[in-house]
């Protein structure tokens, strides 16, 4: 795999994290780079991590992930995407989603579980480590940038629409969900 294609697939994989940092940023009240670089680097580690199981164990993994993969990262979704509804129709005004640790791990775990199936796919093809190492960089890197830029444009949609961005952003992240499904 040349580094061109472990730059597309890299972005392929982390399109779903850039819609749930968007979605799930709207309500995050007082945004700190430090809470950005600890979303983003949260999101990236999580998504590269299970990549390289995928990779590592991917034989032993292969049969389990593809079987239960979609249905997992439903649940994920469904979970965080009805959390945002149902707090956006409550009107809470507390800050949660990105701004915790729970709602970081949730998110990153529900936006990665292709990543495991698709280092399954490049323990199957027998890649090197000399030809998986750019493929890990590129999604550790490409990951972070897309939600870094996730997290601050779904703070500045938060801050013009409020309650209601956090209502859509959940219909968003259930309807990712679904598309899991099928």
């Amino acid at each position: 795999m040349n580094i061109l294609e472990a730059i597309l697939l890299a972005v392929s994989l982390c399109a779903d994290c850039f819609a749930v940092s968007l979605c799930s940023s709207v309500t995050l009240k007082n945004l700190k780079w430090t809470t950005v670089l600890k979303v983003a680097l949260s999101f990236a580690a999580i998504q590269a991590g299970l990549l390289w199981a995928g990779w590592a164990f991917g034989n032993l993994l292969a049969s389990y992930v593809i079987k239960i993969s979609h249905v997992l990262g439903f649940l994920l979704l469904l979970y965080v995407g009805g959390s945002m509804i149902w707090e956006g129709i409550k009107g809470d005004e507390e800050v949660r989603d990105l701004s915790a640790w729970k709602g970081i791990i949730l998110g990153g775990f529900a936006t990665s579980i292709d990543a495991l199936a698709v280092g399954a796919a490049q323990s199957f093809a027998e890649t090197s480590t000399r030809e998986f190492t750019p493929l890990l960089i590129s999604v550790f890197v490409v990951t972070a940038l897309s939600v870094i830029l996730g997290v601050l444009g779904g703070k500045a949609i938060g801050k013009r629409t409020g309650p209601v961005a956090e209502i859509l952003g959940g219909c968003v992240l259930i309807g990712i969900g679904i598309s899991l499904l099928f």
